[in-house]
């Protein structure tokens, strides 16, 4: 029996493997945005949007323990992404919201899903854990 010695992908041009995406290739960009979506406070943040819109510190609070620093770095790159729209009022002090794309919304609703999964989990997660 002879092997098939062609490429997986032959035939298939990359520009389309890469929009397809494949998150086991190491050059997928489809890995950046799943870092940015199951990051710590990414989760948070899009959980947090999906309830209404929230203003910087208001977030802040709601999302509890993150630093500014670290919430205007995901916001920036979850917007960026196109899951979070950002719109800044012309006012004195300024005054800016984020909410959910509908991209974002959709992705949210997974998120929350697996958070939800892990909260009605953790006590037999924590169970099947090890001592250390």
């Amino acid at each position: 029996m002879e092997k098939n010695l062609q490429p997986e992908h032959s035939g298939v041009p990359l520009s389309d493997r890469m929009r397809r995406g494949e998150l086991f290739n190491q050059n997928c960009p489809s890995r950046d945005i799943l870092k940015h979506l199951t990051s710590r406070w990414g989760v948070l943040v899009l959980i947090a949007l999906l309830e209404r819109e929230h203003r910087f510190s208001d977030l802040r609070r709601t999302v509890g323990g993150v630093s500014e620093k670290m919430l205007a770095q995901t916001l920036q790159t979850l917007e960026s992404d196109g899951f979070v729209k950002r719109v800044s009022h012309p006012v004195v002090p300024p005054h800016v919201d984020y909410s959910l794309t509908p991209v974002g919304r959709e992705v949210a609703l997974k998120v929350r899903d697996l958070a939800d999964w892990i909260e009605v989990n953790t006590e037999r997660i924590l169970k099947a854990q090890r001592p250390r």
